[in-house]
């Protein structure tokens, strides 16, 4: 009786260390809803998350939503149908998101917002955001082209996507800098959607309505300064001298194009934040409470200073 007493206890023992370590060793599942890829920082992000996810061996569930808020509603719902961890969003715009992150709150699953935050009446329904200063990065934009332009000329403006974060604050800040300068002003303003292809189309109809008038082009993102880079070569003008062109983000892209002369300067807007997103997923998995905001800090790149940085520069 003693012996089957000992058998019983020692498979009792083993089965639960093994249930032990199963629960111990369960990776961890992350939802991460993307709004889609259409600039090269966009891209930056999104392999900045998914190689930290591979470094930390997380299961990470990836949805592109193709620049549509109800896609990334979707996706919100498939994670929670999923039993994710911990969800990762890019939010493609700023209002809107109570309803889905109401069902996420009651679920008990932590939220990350990453470059992008959102208006909400309830800020318990995300847990931190991590992200750039976007009304900074437009002021020091506006900073920089003042100071280029010696205080008058004639801007026009790139816009992105309608309803976004960095589009509303980078305006906002922009203008904030040039208002202190009674010669600058915005003559035509309007949304490239923060794409290369839709920068040069609005470019190209703001040189043909305004021509030579136009003094400089204020890009809110790099792929659509390279658009109208290409919009002013091919209205037989020279872009970087007959047109100064000022964008943010700091791409690749953008440091070439300042060593070609083309482009005269970009605001950092700092895209890799897989690192940062998995750490505040792990702090609050541990219990520990976030800051509502975390801010990535940004500089400012010249043209003058682009050769000298471009190799070092990781996106």
């Amino acid at each position: 009786m003693k012996s089957l007493r000992y058998t019983l206890a020692v498979a009792f023992l083993a089965i639960s260390s093994t249930v032990l370590l199963s629960a111990a060793q369960k990776k961890l599942t992350v939802g991460f809803s993307q709004i889609g890829a259409e600039s090269a920082w966009r891209s930056a992000e999104t392999q900045s998350i998914q190689d930290e996810a591979k470094k930390r061996d997380v299961n990470l569930k990836f949805s592109d939503a193709q620049q549509k808020q109800e896609n990334q509603i979707k996706a919100i719902r498939v994670f929670l149908a999923q039993g994710v961890d911990a969800i990762i969003l890019a939010p493609v715009v700023e209002t809107g998101w109570e309803p889905v992150l109401k069902e996420v709150k009651r679920a008990k699953i932590p939220v990350i917002l990453v470059d992008r935050g959102i208006k909400v009446s309830d800020e318990s329904l995300y847990t931190t955001l991590i992200a750039s200063d976007f009304v900074s990065e437009g002021r020091l934009a506006g900073e920089w082209l003042a100071k280029k332009l010696g205080g008058k000329g004639s801007i026009v403006e790139l816009q992105g996507t309608p309803g976004a974060a960095p589009a509303i604050d980078r305006k906002k800040g922009f203008e904030e800098a040039i208002a202190k300068n009674p010669g600058l002003k915005i003559i035509k303003s309007q949304t490239g959607e923060f794409t290369r292809s839709k920068g040069k189309e609005v470019v190209e109809a703001f040189l043909k309505a305004e021509g030579k008038n136009i003094a400089a082009v204020y890009a809110h993102n790099d792929d659509m300064a390279l658009g109208a880079i290409q919009a002013i070569e091919e209205a037989g003008l020279k872009p970087g001298t007959d047109v100064i062109v000022v964008s943010i983000d700091g791409v690749k892209g953008a440091f070439e194009a300042m060593v070609a002369g083309k482009l005269n300067c970009t605001v950092e807007c700092n895209p890799l934040l897989g690192p940062a997103a998995f750490d505040a997923i792990e702090a609050v998995k541990a219990g520990k409470t976030l800051p509502k905001k975390t801010i990535v800090k940004d500089e400012v790149f010249e043209q003058s200073v682009a050769k000298d940085v471009i190799g070092s520069r990781k996106y």
